[in-house]
């Protein structure tokens, strides 16, 4: 083998684990720190309580099995793969393990597809953008649309909740109420539902309540969480805090929607500039510009 030859590949190994190296320290760099637990126990030791995935695989001979393992856990993707999908609303489709392969295809098939355009190997430094696009585009847009499908309803469930526990009901009651008269099952049922479910498992009504916060990972969701928790701890009336609650976020709504409308004009004006006016100018000016390249101006 020729000493260019020699050189050149390994300035490509070392472009692809410096490129992997990168990657990895900045995954690291703004990965949220793990707090200290509490005596008492939080939401992370009840989330400890699963099973993870991945740890399913460190007793495992497969060599496949390992290697899954070795990259979750040295790019860090281990916690971030089981939040993911978690907020996906666990779909029975896919799983961390699955979502980690797709990771893995898309690092190894980049590249390649670079090579083919280029020819250079240089371009396996994009290996690690295989790792980042599932979660800019496939993920995220689909965790988007399933909290869209959650707070759309919500405000309803929660004046509907308010009115049962007004009638006497005892709010997990009411909720298992809402969720079996309701015609058809959205995210919030279905995750109402699994709360109630959780409940009759043996967990605690604060600790599934704070297990639904974290399954949809709404700010809405977690405040009307931390209204029932703090009803239950002082005593307070639950049915006015849910109604103002309930019109708080309309009006939230409301607000959000008056600011959409409000900048729809200032948005139009991007396709304005590029698409109209130079279409307008094109229309107005091509016959002086026809008539002077033919022989000068007809005045």
């Amino acid at each position: 083998m020729s000493p260019d030859k020699i050189t050149s590949a390994f300035l490509i190994i070392i472009s692809v684990v410096g490129s992997f190296a990168a990657f990895t320290a900045v995954q690291r760099f703004f990965a949220p720190r793990e707090e200290e637990r509490s005596p008492i126990g939080d939401i992370s030791d009840m989330e400890g309580k699963e099973i993870s995935v991945f740890s399913k695989l460190e007793n495992s001979k497969n060599m496949w099995d390992k290697l899954d393992l070795f990259f979750a856990r040295t790019l860090g993707l281990e916690k971030k793969l089981e939040e993911t999908y978690m907020l996906l609303g666990r779909p029975p489709n896919t799983d961390p393990l699955k979502m980690l392969h797709l990771k893995m295809i898309l690092a190894a098939a980049l590249p390649a597809v670079f090579y083919v355009m280029s020819g250079s190997f240089f371009v396996l430094v994009f290996a690690p953008l295989g790792f980042v696009l599932p979660d800019a585009g496939i993920y995220a847009g689909r965790i988007r649309r399933r909290q869209e499908d959650i707070i759309h309803n919500f405000p309803t469930f929660v004046d509907l909740g308010a009115l049962m526990i007004e009638s006497g009901l005892d709010y997990m009651t009411a909720f298992d109420r809402i969720v079996k008269i309701a015609p058809v099952k959205t995210g919030l049922e279905l995750e109402i539902e699994r709360t109630i479910n959780e409940v009759q498992l043996g967990y605690s009504r604060r600790d599934a309540l704070r297990r639904l916060s974290m399954r949809t990972g709404l700010q809405e969701v977690r405040s009307f969480v931390g209204l029932i928790v703090q009803s239950d701890e002082l005593g307070t009336s639950l049915v006015e805090l849910l109604r103002n609650y309930s019109a708080d976020m309309r009006f939230r709504r409301l607000n959000k929607a008056e600011k959409l409308a409000a900048q729809a004009s200032t948005k139009m004006l991007i396709p304005l500039f590029i698409f109209i006016f130079p279409t307008v100018f094109i229309l107005m000016l091509s016959p002086m510009v026809s008539d002077l390249i033919r022989g000068g101006m007809p005045f």
